[in-house]
């Protein structure tokens, strides 16, 4: 059986939300503008620019209101802030973003450390957040974090999750994401959730938020658009992570948003960005936060690349 693949997806980015989020030094605010300049160039549709948590909880967002009036908007970019309460929302609705980001974990225990509240409570939360931003005429969508495997609890029950979009969808919710919060999924789980919410719900979208530290990353992107994801999330450079994470597991990076660009371009699916700018755009970002991109692509590059390599410099003796 071949794959249901889409002509399009919409990559979208969060390098400088979630990727500063837990960022192991403090990133200055000029350095977060230029971030976001340098992804608005490459063609990305959407870009998330900042989150509006407590300044106490997430220090290195504490200047989200600063980099929202200092980045440079290019025309037919949606710019996104992530409002985790209804606090957050009063702040976000006030700058110049285009959409807000609601947020709560499934799993019970992550969303005790993550918001401090329980599921019952999170949910009563997200939707008195909804309602600061519905009339204001921000476009909205709600994360569903930890919505597969958490460290704390393992395997999420689908039914839980499903039970969650329910209860947000009869609320006004219509655009979701369900999130592999640290990239222990399977493709068979991601592809399993993603079906079953859909065929629950014919008038919602559905997007995917991937990390990847099981280095599944890649398959459970092909798995997510095959079951009906109409957009991927990923982070330029593969950085970021949970905020809540235990310290004994290794980084929980986003899966770099270049290799996502890379292969849904080779897969002939449109992104509306280009492989070289992206993977431009990922060095120029590493050399901002002096990192090193963990992606295949600002490695290796294309086929292309591999190919130019290999005339200029052939193997002589092939094994």
């Amino acid at each position: 059986m071949s794959l249901r693949l889409p002509p399009k997806i919409t990559v979208v980015d969060v390098a400088a939300r979630d990727g500063i989020q837990s960022f192991k030094r403090p990133v200055d605010t000029a350095t977060k503008v230029a971030i976001v300049d340098r992804l608005s160039t490459t063609g990305l549709p959407v870009i998330e620019v900042t989150g509006f948590a407590h300044p106490r909880v997430i220090p290195n967002l504490a200047d989200a209101e600063d980099v929202c009036a200092r980045i440079t908007r290019r025309p037919g970019v949606v710019y996104r802030g992530l409002v985790p309460n209804a606090r957050g929302a009063e702040r976000g609705i006030k700058t110049s973003l285009d959409e807000m980001l609601g947020l709560i974990t499934v799993s019970e225990a992550y969303n005790k450390k993550n918001q401090n509240m329980t599921l019952e409570q999170g949910v009563e939360e997200a939707i008195r957040t909804f309602r600061v931003v519905e009339p204001t005429g921000k476009a909205w969508v709600m994360a569903l974090g930890m919505s597969m495997w958490c460290p704390y609890e393992g395997m999420i029950p689908q039914d839980r999750v499903l039970s969650l979009i329910a209860a947000f969808r009869n609320a006004g919710m219509r655009r979701f994401y369900l999130a592999g919060s640290l990239g222990m999924e399977t493709p068979r789980h991601v592809s399993e959730l993603i079906g079953r919410v859909l065929d629950a719900h014919s008038d919602i979208e559905v997007g995917f938020h991937v990390h990847n530290l099981a280095g599944t990353g890649m398959a459970n992107v092909v798995a997510a658009i095959d079951a009906g994801a109409t957009f991927v999330e990923g982070a330029i450079c593969g950085i970021g992570g949970g905020i809540a994470m235990p310290k004994t597991i290794a980084s929980v990076g986003n899966l770099a948003t270049e290799d996502i660009v890379h292969m849904l371009n080779e897969m002939g699916i449109e992104t509306g960005v280009s492989t070289a700018e992206i993977a431009a755009a990922a060095r120029d970002v590493a050399k901002l936060l002096g990192v090193e991109a963990s992606s295949h692509t600002a490695h290796i590059g294309t086929r292309a690349d591999v190919m130019e390599g290999a005339r200029k410099a052939p193997r002589e003796h092939p094994a």
